[in-house]
């Protein structure tokens, strides 16, 4: 069963990114939508496609979460939460890095067959494998 709800959810996604590049012209990379959105903050443009994509994105893991039953007991000590954070500024400065971030370039860019993204996404795959392999070898920082 665990291949069906992987597969809805690539069926989800991909549609979704096909439905905002129709309707609006703008690629569904969550980085790019996310700097949008506070950009309207800032007083640049105020769009409510973009507050609606990331309020959406939040809502729909939570849905997930209690529909899908199968809800993991998670803790994370003081240790981990600096690790994580510290891995979520580093994968921020990536996404200006590369002009983009995983969605961006893995989903849509892929799918338009752009040369960035396929480098990109090679990057973030190549990297990630090196990184996963490396926290194994360490025996698991995290």
């Amino acid at each position: 069963m665990t291949y069906m709800t992987s597969l809805l959810g690539g069926l989800l996604i991909g549609t979704a990114a096909v439905w905002l590049l129709w309707s609006t012209g703008r690629i569904a990379g969550i980085s790019g939508i996310a700097g949008r959105a506070l950009n309207g903050l800032r007083g640049g443009t105020r769009e409510l496609w973009p507050w609606l994509f990331v309020i959406g994105l939040g809502v729909g893991g939570w849905l997930a979460y209690w529909i899908m039953g199968d809800r993991p007991a998670i803790s994370v000590s003081a240790e981990q939460s600096m690790l994580l954070l510290l891995g979520g500024l580093l994968v921020g400065f990536g996404t200006r890095l590369g002009s983009g971030c995983t969605s961006g370039h893995g989903v849509c860019g892929m799918a338009r067959f752009s040369r960035r993204s396929f480098v990109a996404t090679l990057v973030f795959l190549s990297v990630g494998i090196v990184t996963a392999t490396l926290l194994q070898w360490l025996g698991g920082a995290l």
